[in-house]
C-alpha cells in the first residue's frame, strides 16, 4: 500500500475520531455518569469502526502516540512516522472545525484540560503535573494493549474490539482526570480552534497531551519489546532443552 493512501487513511480516521468522539463529549458536555459512560463509548466504537475499515490500509493508527510506539519497536519507519504525524494532526483539525459547524461554535470542541476537581484537590500548579502522570498512565494501557493484540495475527478478527475497549476503558477513568487524551492529534485539533473562540485553556495546557501520551507509548512499547523478547528468548530455550526432546 502506497504512502500516500495510507496518509489519506489516517486523516480520514482521526478526522472521525474528533467529530464523533468530541462531538458526543460537547453533546452531552460529559455531565454525569451517563455523559461520561456515554463519551467513553463514543470513542471507543469509533476506533472499533475505523480498525475494520481502514485498519487494513494504514492499520489504523489514527494517534501520534501508537504511530510513536510503532516506530520505536521498528514496525514503520521515520519517514512513514512523520507523514501519518501530520496527517492524524490535519485530520484532528478538520474532525474540530465540523464539530464546530454542527454546533455553530468554537468555545467548546472537547479540547482536552485538567479537570477542576484534580485542580481542587491539588492547586493549580501540582494539578498539572498529576494531569500529566495520568496521561502517562493512561496511554501506557492504552498502547500496551493494542501491542499485545496486534502481536499476533490469530487475534486479527477481534483486534478492533480489544483497542475500542480499551479506549473506552481508559476514558472511564480519564475524564474526570483530564478529559482523556492518551492521542496528541485529538487534543490539538480542538485546542487550536477553541482558541480562536477566545478559549486558551486547552491550549495553555497542551504540552501536557503531547507529552503525556508520547512518554507512555514510549514506555509501554519498550516494556512489551523487552516482555515479548523475554518470552520468544525462553521459549527457544525450552525447545532446545535437553528435557524437551521429540520423538523421532
Amino acid at each position: 500500500m502506497s504512502l500516500t493512501k495510507k496518509c489519506i487513511a489516517e486523516f480520514i480516521g482521526t478526522m472521525v475520531l474528533v467529530v464523533f468522539g468530541c462531538g458526543v463529549a460537547v453533546a452531552t458536555g460529559c455531565v454525569g455518569n451517563d455523559g461520561i459512560v456515554a463519551t467513553a463509548l463514543a470513542f471507543g466504537l469509533v476506533i472499533v469502526a475505523m480498525a475494520y475499515s481502514i485498519g487494513n490500509v494504514s492499520g489504523c493508527h489514527i494517534n501520534p502516540a501508537v504511530s510513536f510506539a510503532m516506530l520505536i519497536n521498528k514496525k514503520m519507519s521515520g519517514k512513514e512516522f512523520i507523514f501519518y504525524v501530520i496527517s492524524q494532526v490535519l485530520g484532528a483539525i478538520v474532525g474540530a472545525a465540523i464539530v464546530a459547524l454542527l454546533f455553530g461554535s468554537f468555545e467548546n470542541l472537547g479540547g482536552n484540560a485538567v479537570q477542576s476537581g484534580v485542580v481542587n484537590a491539588y492547586g493549580e500548579g501540582p494539578a498539572l503535573a498529576i494531569g500529566l502522570i495520568a496521561e502517562i498512565v493512561l496511554t501506557f494501557a492504552f498502547v500496551l494493549a493494542i501491542l499485545g493484540v496486534t502481536s499476533r495475527t490469530d487475534n486479527k478478527i477481534v483486534t478492533g474490539i480489544v483497542i475500542g475497549l480499551s479506549l473506552t476503558l481508559v476514558h472511564l477513568l480519564g475524564i474526570r482526570l483530564t478529559g482523556t487524551s492518551v492521542n496528541p492529534a485529538r487534543s490539538i485539533g480542538p485546542a487550536l480552534l477553541q482558541m480562536m473562540g477566545g478559549d486558551f485553556t486547552a491550549i495553555s495546557q497542551i504540552w501536557i497531551f503531547i507529552a503525556g501520551p508520547l512518554v507512555g507509548a514510549a514506555l509501554a512499547a519498550l516494556l512489551y519489546r523487552f516482555i515479548d523478547g523475554r518470552k520468544n528468548g525462553n521459549d527457544e530455550k525450552n525447545l532446545q532443552s535437553p528435557d524437551n526432546k521429540t520423538e523421532e
